[in-house]
């Protein structure tokens, strides 16, 4: 995550802004935060491609409800609760999203895809890889379960997950992963429900082995 990323998301959630509020322009953006033009437009993409903005040529960038949805997590949550969370909970979003998303949420996480696919090395990778993640759970379009998602998603903020995953991320794990998601992304396509749940669960079986050390 870039710094102007970073600076924007802390703008989004000091409670400046609330849903439907209109932000900035990017001309105010560059003189508040000090940044090029460009490293805002491409902030403001990766915001919008997580769902947390949306722009109208003409009118602006507009803060979204899923803007406000914040988690928490046990600071002490291990590797092994998120992973048996995610085990739980991402294969039937998957499913529900084959049947639901819509072809804008499909094009979203196709984007998340291609990102991930084009990253070079662990964060790139790592980034693109929680955002896809994110992006199939949104596609499921149910507030609630977006709200359990977010809590699961602080857990993998906290300094033991990053730490592990660096120390177990390779090249070679990597290239599979990103071959799992295609086949993820495929099911979803074909709106194959049960083919989007099972190519989930192989893949977060194959991260908690690889993470884990599970044989």
């Amino acid at each position: 995550m870039s710094t102007v990323e970073q600076s924007l998301r802390a703008l989004l959630d000091d409670g400046s802004f609330t849903p439907g509020a209109k932000l900035p322009t990017e001309r105010a953006l560059v003189e508040r935060l000090a940044a090029p033009r460009s490293a805002i437009r491409r902030a403001l993409d990766v915001l919008e491609e997580d769902g947390l903005v949306v722009r109208h040529v003409g009118r602006g960038t507009f803060l979204t409800d899923a803007s406000q949805r914040s988690g928490t997590a046990p600071a002490d949550t291990s590797p092994a609760e998120i992973m048996q969370v995610r085990l739980v909970m991402e294969p039937p979003v998957a499913a529900l999203a084959a049947r639901v998303a819509t072809q804008a949420d499909l094009d979203r996480i196709t984007r998340c895809l291609q990102r991930g696919g084009d990253a070079d090395g662990f964060e790139g990778f790592e980034s693109w890889d929680a955002r896809l993640h994110q992006a199939i759970a949104q596609a499921a379009h149910n507030g609630l379960l977006m709200s359990m998602f977010d809590v699961m998603n602080a857990a993998r903020a906290l300094p033991v997950w990053g730490s592990l995953k660096r120390r177990t991320s390779t090249p070679e794990r990597r290239a599979c992963y990103r071959a799992e998601h295609n086949a993820v992304v495929d099911a979803l396509r074909d709106r194959d429900s049960s083919g989007a749940h099972d190519a989930m669960r192989a893949h977060l079986e194959n991260v908690a082995d690889n993470l884990l050390g599970r044989h």
